[in-house]
């Protein structure tokens, strides 16, 4: 193996945990037991433990299902746009943008079961379920999202499990365990054009599958006529929201890896510059989404929806509305113009804020609007037209939340972070070049 490939390797190899990583598994298992055991009492109780009631049906779990739903989109478009135009800076962001996808969207799934009542009845909405439902969309295109979000994950590291396996020779158990993960990769011209074939159908499958899923759970919300989501804008709104929080995400976990494995020279300073530059751009889309979905209700000013908005704007949700507004938008556009706050560690907490206002912005879409509906019930008790999670609640969130984080945490402990097969010939071509000069 030349010196070359062998130093990549070494800095892109798996590694063991080391005492730090130990300390954050073992706290992620222990809010994830906490939730386990809080899910338990709701199992054997039933949902009269959450806050959730007749007015406020859907509650944390739902917005928590959104967030999640809106973290994986960016990891798969970044990863399916990038195969395609060819474009190279963004290499080394492939894979931990590919991992926060698929983790985002398996607790998506799981946070849908969380949410219902009788989760033992999930079956029947594959045996009894009509097309006429978009909660039924919603089903397909996550299972059909999930498993081409696992594939664009996977198929890629064929050459790198292959690497992985000759450079592993002196450990047989190991070795082994990459030779079967590399589907006998044994870089031949057929293979490569296979290999390249198969990346680009992935690629052109999952970006119309990843908009739909957010545009199939923006309608919804749009098909359920309340103020706040009687609105034909809410697909795109849901998109350009989503950008937001999975760009914000990616720079998040891009800046831990890179802290955590030293990988300096790998994930460098224009990374995190050029994915500066993007959140701007993606803050200023949605920013204009915004102002268009409370203008035109603003606007027209019906009864229950002054009432919506008057929640928002200066009521009972305007700490977290201006919050979201501030910190997730309004913010990052005026910071990140300057270079100095495109640097790694001021755009990590900028991220971190981000990320935090996007979660609290799918709350706010899902709450408010509940509590305000066009036909109010009637003869119900005070309590049930304001809603709060319980602890109960609020545990089972954190132990969702936790859980996506212990996925991420284990694929980036098991498999190579950055293309290693792309590092090497990056590495190769820029050799050659200073010797032609």
């Amino acid at each position: 193996m030349m010196e070359a490939q062998k130093e990549i390797l070494e800095k892109l190899a798996p590694r063991k945990f080391t005492r730090v990583g130990k300390v954050w598994v073992a706290c992620l298992l222990a809010i994830i037991l906490a939730s386990l055991i809080a899910y338990g009492i709701q199992l054997q109780k039933g949902l009269v433990v959450t806050g959730m009631r007749d007015y406020a049906l859907w509650g944390v779990y739902i917005s928590n299902f959104v967030f999640f739903v809106a973290i994986s989109l960016v990891g798969s478009l970044i990863s399916a746009v990038l195969h395609l135009s060819g474009a190279k800076w963004a290499t080394p962001l492939t894979r931990i943008s590919e991992i926060i996808a698929v983790a985002a969207i398996v607790m998506a799934g799981l946070t849908i079961i969380i949410d219902m009542g009788r989760p033992e009845r999930l079956f029947f909405l594959f045996t009894h379920g009509r097309l006429q439902s978009p909660i039924i969309w919603d089903v397909i295109v996550i299972t059909t999202y999930l498993v081409i979000s696992l594939l664009l994950l996977y198929y890629p590291m064929l050459p790198d499990f292959a690497l992985l396996k000759r450079y592993f020779k002196d450990r047989p158990k190991l070795s082994r365990r990459f030779a079967k993960l590399s589907l006998n990769w044994n870089n031949s011209e057929r293979q490569k054009k296979l290999y390249r074939t198969s990346i680009q159908m992935l690629s052109v499958l999952i970006i119309p599958v990843a908009f739909g899923i957010h545009t199939v759970t923006a309608w919804l919300f749009a098909t359920t006529y309340r103020p706040g989501w009687d609105s034909t804008n809410f697909g795109p709104y849901f998109i350009a929201g989503a950008f937001v929080a999975g760009a914000g995400a990616v720079i998040a976990v891009m800046y831990v890896i890179r802290r955590a494995y030293g990988l300096e020279k790998f994930i460098t300073d224009m990374h995190f510059d050029r994915m500066g530059r993007l959140l701007v751009l993606l803050c200023l889309v949605y920013l204009y989404f915004n102002v268009n979905e409370y203008l035109v209700p603003a606007y027209k000013n019906t009864v229950e929806e002054a009432q919506h908005l008057q929640s928002l704007f200066t009521g009972a949700y305007s700490t977290y509305f201006w919050f979201v507004t501030a910190g997730g938008l309004v913010m990052p556009i005026v910071l990140l113009v300057f270079p100095r706050f495109r640097k790694p560690m001021p755009l990590f907490v900028i991220s971190l804020v981000v990320v935090v206002s996007a979660w609290w912005k799918r709350y706010l879409i899902v709450t408010p609007t509940l509590l305000h509906p066009f036909l109010p019930i009637e003869g119900v008790p005070e309590s049930w037209h304001h809603y709060f999670p319980t602890g109960l609640e609020w545990t089972v969130t954190f132990g969702t939340l936790a859980m996506a984080l212990l996925i991420i945490t284990l694929l980036v402990r098991i498999l190579p972070i950055v293309p290693i097969h792309h590092a090497i010939e990056e590495r190769e071509a820029s050799t050659a070049k200073n010797r032609e000069l």
